[in-house]
C-alpha cells in the first residue's frame, strides 16, 4: 500500500504544483486588489452599491463585500468549489477507471498487493494532493497579509479552507464511486461535475427565489461555509460531508474489491452495470 501511496503521490506532483501555484498567485493578486481599494474605499463601496441588488445577493449581500472577509469570501472562497471541484472531480473519477480504460490496472493487480491495498494507497494520495493544494492555496493568502492592511488572523483564513475541502472530498469521493458504477469514467466525471455545477446555481438562486431553498437543502454546496467559516465552522455540517463521503468511499470500495477489471477500454451499459453491487462478467 505504501509502494501505491508513493507512486501516486508522485503522478500529483504535477498537478499540485500547478493547482497549488496558480490558487496561490491569484491570493496574492487579491490581496494587492483589497489594499488598492483600502485607499478608495468611499468610492469601492459606493461601486457595490450601484450593482443589482439581485446579483449580489447570489454572493451574499451588498453588504458583504465592505469588510476583508466579506471580500475575500465573494472574490476566492465562493467560486473555489467549481475551479478546485474540476481537480476533484477527474482525480476521484480516474483513481480507477483511468489505468483500467488504459489497460494498466490489470497489469498492476498482478504484483503481489492486494485490491484494498491499492485502494487504500491511491485513496490516501488523493486526500494528502487535495490538502497540499488548499495549503498552497492558504499561504497565497497569509503570507502577503504581513504587508497588507487586510487584518484577519491565519486561522480564520484556515476555516473555510476546511469547509472546502470536506466539499471537494465529497464529490472526489462520488466521481469514485460513479467511475465503478457507472461503464466509463467519462460518465462518471460527466455525472459529478453536473451534480456540482447544477448544486452551484441552486444554491446562488436560493438566496433570490425561496422556493428553491427546500431544494438547495439536498445540494451539498448548501453546506459549504465560506463567509460564516470566518467567525466559525458548523461542526455538524462538516462532519455531515465527511460522513457522505466515507459512506461513498466505502461502497466504491465494495464495488471494487468484488468485480471484474477490463482489460482495456470503457464499458458498456449492462444490465449488471446497474447495479452497483453486482459483479461482472
Amino acid at each position: 500500500m505504501f509502494v501505491e501511496f508513493k507512486h501516486t503521490l508522485r503522478r500529483y506532483t504535477g498537478q499540485i504544483l500547478g493547482w497549488g501555484i496558480g490558487l496561490a498567485l491569484l491570493g496574492v493578486l487579491l490581496i494587492s486588489v483589497y489594499d488598492s481599494l483600502a485607499d478608495q474605499m468611499e468610492l469601492y463601496q459606493e461601486m457595490i452599491q450601484s450593482m443589482p441588488e439581485n446579483m449580489m445577493a447570489f454572493f451574499g449581500g451588498q453588504d458583504v463585500m465592505a469588510t476583508p472577509e466579506g471580500f475575500v469570501a465573494m472574490e476566492f472562497f465562493s467560486y473555489m468549489p467549481l475551479i478546485l471541484g474540476i481537480f476533484a472531480v477527474q482525480a476521484g473519477s480516474g483513481l480507477l477507471a483511468r489505468d483500467e480504460e488504459e489497460g494498466t490496472l490489470d497489469l498492476i493487480m498482478a504484483h503481489p498487493i492486494s485490491r484494498t491495498g491499492l485502494f487504500l494507497g491511491r485513496l490516501l494520495a488523493f486526500l494528502l494532493a487535495l490538502a497540499a493544494i488548499l495549503v498552497l492555496a492558504w499561504l497565497g493568502i497569509v503570507v502577503p497579509m504581513n504587508w497588507s492592511t487586510m487584518s484577519l488572523s491565519l486561522i480564520e483564513v484556515a476555516r473555510p479552507f476546511v469547509s472546502l475541502y470536506a466539499v471537494l472530498i465529497f464529490f472526489g469521493s462520488l466521481g469514485l464511486l460513479l467511475s465503478l458504477v457507472l461503464p466509463s469514467r467519462r460518465w462518471a466525471s460527466l455525472t459529478t461535475g453536473l451534480v456540482l455545477v447544477a448544486g452551484f446555481f441552486i444554491d446562488g438562486f436560493a438566496e433570490l427565489n425561496e422556493n428553491l431553498e427546500s431544494i438547495a437543502r439536498l445540494t451539498p454546496l448548501n453546506y459549504y461555509q465560506h463567509l460564516e467559516a470566518f467567525e466559525g465552522l458548523k461542526a455538524e455540517w462538516l462532519v455531515g460531508l465527511f460522513a457522505v463521503s466515507l459512506l461513498f468511499t466505502g461502497l466504491a470500495w465494495w464495488r471494487y474489491s468484488r468485480r471484474d477489471i477490463r482489460v482495456a477500454g470503457e464499458g458498456g451499459w449492462k444490465l449488471t452495470s446497474l447495479n452497483p453491487f453486482s459483479s461482472s462478467s
